[in-house]
């Protein structure tokens, strides 16, 4: 059964539904972080093959089972899911917010929420269209929910890895080793060397914020993802696709975020697993933080464009063709798929 459509020193990446290729793999209790960005639950038809209605709800609960009893016994589970539109009406479907419900709190899933983010792009295209650059009725939706589930109370987490640079205020109390202490109106008591231990940068906020809301103030990213974002390999990736007349994935997850939640949640050598690897935006990261990753995507397409991710001049990635690749495609890495 050829399944593997390439891999890396790091990483395998399959063709098929995630619901037999988990079970085909045998990763039960393997997986230390599923990090994906499932089709999202609208109420159209896209290339990339969602659901859609009752049909998305039921098929993403029953997911739940699948993906806790592939977790090892402290790992996690983090799913960004869009907003949903009522078809041709200008009002928000309930679907993604019932989905990421029904899932958690599946009964066979044994999950609970650790904590909800919200991953705020302002560069994100004028969405739905028809009512916010036509009719003009309503604000751009630039924001996804992030949902990060785990079987146990006290998953493998470090927030010491996702650390943000301090501001210029906080660096300058820190050099004058002085500040105004005391009670404040909340009642809070603040003492006088509260605020003077020197952590290495500030703790990450549940706002992922991809630009600066504010340009007058200085962006803050997490180191881990300053350290991916800077590398432009999005760029890269985006050009290369271009230059080649290929359509990428349409719903790419930002370097950064897959980044933020790799460090945040693993270490080296961890197993990361997308189930809907798509462009493959999340095994591309792990490699990059040295984890060992899987991915699964059940768009053969999609996992040809992946492999531009790796063919980065400055990343030197050793891509092995897989079995699958070998027998279906006639082409080579060079000209990134069909």
């Amino acid at each position: 059964m050829r399944k593997l459509l390439y891999k890396t020193d790091y990483g395998k990446y399959y063709i098929g539904k995630c619901e037999s290729e988990i079970k085909r793999l045998k990763l039960k209790g393997k997986v230390q972080l599923i990090l994906t960005s499932p089709p999202f639950p609208l109420n159209n038809k896209k290339q990339y093959g969602n659901l859609v209605g009752e049909d998305y709800l039921n098929w993403i609960t029953n997911l739940a089972p699948l993906f806790s009893e592939a977790l090892t016994d402290n790992g996690s589970i983090v799913i960004e899911m869009g907003n949903a539109w009522e078809k041709d009406r200008p009002v928000q479907s309930l679907l993604h917010l019932k989905s990421l419900m029904r899932f958690v709190e599946n009964p066979e899933a044994n999950l609970r929420l650790c904590q909800e983010f919200i991953c705020y792009n302002p560069a994100r295209l004028p969405s739905p269209a028809q009512w916010v650059t036509i009719e003009r009725i309503r604000a751009i939706d630039s924001f996804t929910h992030v949902w990060w589930m785990s079987k146990t109370d006290y998953p493998k987490a470090d927030n010491r890895k996702i650390l943000r640079p301090y501001s210029k205020s906080m660096k300058k109390l820190l050099e004058k080793g002085k500040y105004n202490s005391g009670k404040r109106p909340s009642e809070h008591v603040i003492s006088e060397k509260s605020f003077l231990k020197d952590n290495k940068g500030s703790i990450s906020h549940n706002v992922l914020e991809l630009k600066q809301i504010d340009e007058t103030k200085e962006l803050r990213l997490p180191y881990s993802m300053l350290s991916i974002s800077n590398t432009k390999s999005n760029d890269y990736f985006t050009k290369t696709c271009k230059k080649r007349n290929i359509i990428p994935h349409p719903a790419r997850m930002p370097l950064e975020l897959a980044s933020f939640f790799i460090e945040f949640l693993t270490d080296e050598g961890d197993l990361v697993l997308d189930p809907f690897g798509g462009s493959n935006t999340t095994g591309f990261c792990a490699e990059k933080l040295k984890r060992k990753w899987i991915s699964i995507e059940a768009n053969e397409e999609y996992g040809y464009q992946s492999i531009i991710r790796f063919e980065e001049p400055s990343f030197n990635a050793n891509i092995r063709k897989g079995e699958f690749f070998n027998g279906i495609q006639s082409g080579n890495f060079e000209n990134g798929g069909r």
